[in-house]
């Protein structure tokens, strides 16, 4: 039979994820007794498939002020968190824990091995250092309350009682690895207001089929524009992947949030520029010259020389078939056209953003109103602490995500009274 654990923690930590760790991690330094709740069999289980395997730590923006236009207009809850822990700590912290990190395209920061099990690894290992105590397998059924002042929690196998109770228990964006909303549940239950989470920064859908043969090309440098009702409503430069669904890929990830908001307002359509530095004169005339080279040739041969790697597939579904047949010295002028407007407009309609299940951020959360952001402390529960994605804060890819959870986490851990 095992035995009850009858010992009163200092602190509670609910969630194994990043910011939970962070969280164990400084508590426990200062000389706090504290145990972290994982409802998983391991700890960690988002933050090892995070930056695609490679652990995306933070974005190597320095300015406080710059890096926190990121968040939109939950930036002015986080000037206190940030003077905290920045950016610079983060690099900090990392180097003295013997994991270097690099700085890549857009700032990106990524630990130097390439691999997210090595920010687990190092942070499991202060954790035990410190002397955290883990519990895995421990689903968190509900939060005890006295008297309306928290004393614990209520797990499957027991209640655990503490002084503070910390919530670290992520979003609901892949709800595979254990991000299932519970906090969501816990925090309303106790009196605060909860923004229903929705996909934030989450791939698109498009009306238009073709996009299933030309699934995985990736266009490194190209122009989106989006429209909505033919309006033109913003347009951004970067990669694109395309997708059996859609499209995909850094640019349209962190486009997805102003989409959304559009799609309330009508029909949203985009226009791809395969060649956003090319005008259309230039391009116009390097098309001339490769159909002059190649004037004996079938159109559909000649498409791959002036269009990017893997695109065929594309005109071969948007061009008359009897076109991609013909002899290019036999193109019309109109034809041309036809075919300089697919390169610097390609038409596509989107119908959707795709669900939760492919999410890597979702929005919503607690009410920041309902926070004192300097210790991340709940203004209706003195010793209840919030931490990382449970906070209602959209925030774009790129590092925004993780360095939340380092910046609150400390937070949290620094500021439980002994």
């Amino acid at each position: 039979m095992k035995k009850k654990d009858t010992t009163t923690y200092d602190v509670i930590i609910i969630g194994g994820g990043p910011a939970g760790m962070m969280s164990a991690i400084t508590a426990a330094k200062r000389g706090l007794s504290v145990v972290l709740l994982e409802k998983n069999a391991k700890l960690g289980e988002k933050l090892k498939i995070t930056g695609g395997g490679r652990c995306n730590i933070t974005n190597a923006e320095f300015d406080k002020n710059k890096f926190l236009k990121n968040y939109g207009d939950s930036g002015k809850f986080l000037h206190s968190p940030f003077s905290q822990f920045g950016v610079q700590d983060t690099f900090d912290f990392f180097e003295s824990v013997k994991l270097p990190l690099v700085i890549e395209a857009r700032k990106r920061t990524f630990p130097e091995t390439q691999k997210a099990s090595d920010v687990f690894k190092v942070l499991k290992k202060q954790m035990d250092k410190a002397g955290v105590k883990t519990l895995v397998n421990t689903k968190v059924l509900k939060i005890r309350t006295e008297e309306n002042e928290i004393i614990g929690v209520k797990t499957e196998s027991g209640d655990i009682m503490g002084k503070n109770v910390v919530i670290a228990t992520g979003g609901i964006s892949h709800k595979e690895t254990g991000s299932t909303g519970d906090g969501f549940k816990f925090l309303e239950k106790l009196g605060h207001k909860i923004k229903k989470p929705t996909p934030d920064l989450v791939p698109l859908a498009t009306e238009e089929r073709w996009v299933e043969k030309i699934s995985g090309t990736s266009l490194s440098f190209m122009k989106i524009t989006f429209l909505v009702n033919d309006k033109k409503a913003f347009s951004k430069k970067g990669k694109i992947l395309f997708t059996h669904f859609g499209l995909s890929g850094p640019l349209i990830i962190n486009s997805s949030k102003q989409v959304k908001d559009l799609l309330y307002e009508g029909e949203v359509t985009a226009k791809i520029d395969m060649y956003p530095d090319t005008d259309l004169g230039s391009l116009e005339k390097t098309i001339i010259k490769e159909f002059d080279k190649n004037k004996n040739k079938d159109l559909k041969n000649v498409i791959p020389e002036i269009s990017p790697k893997g695109m065929l597939p594309a005109f071969e579904q948007l061009l008359p078939k009897n076109l991609l047949n013909t002899k290019v010295h036999s193109i019309t002028i109109p034809e041309r056209k036809m075919i300089l407007e697919l390169l610097k407009e390609l038409p596509l309609t989107i119908s959707g953003l795709m669900g939760m299940e492919r999410a890597i951020v979702s929005d919503g959360g607690i009410n920041l109103e309902d926070v004192d952001m300097k210790t991340m402390r709940s203004k209706i529960h003195p010793n209840l602490y919030v931490t990382g994605d449970v906070l209602n804060i959209n925030r774009p890819s790129g590092g925004f995500s993780l360095q939340l959870c380092w910046t609150t986490g400390f937070v949290v851990g620094n500021s439980i009274e002994k």
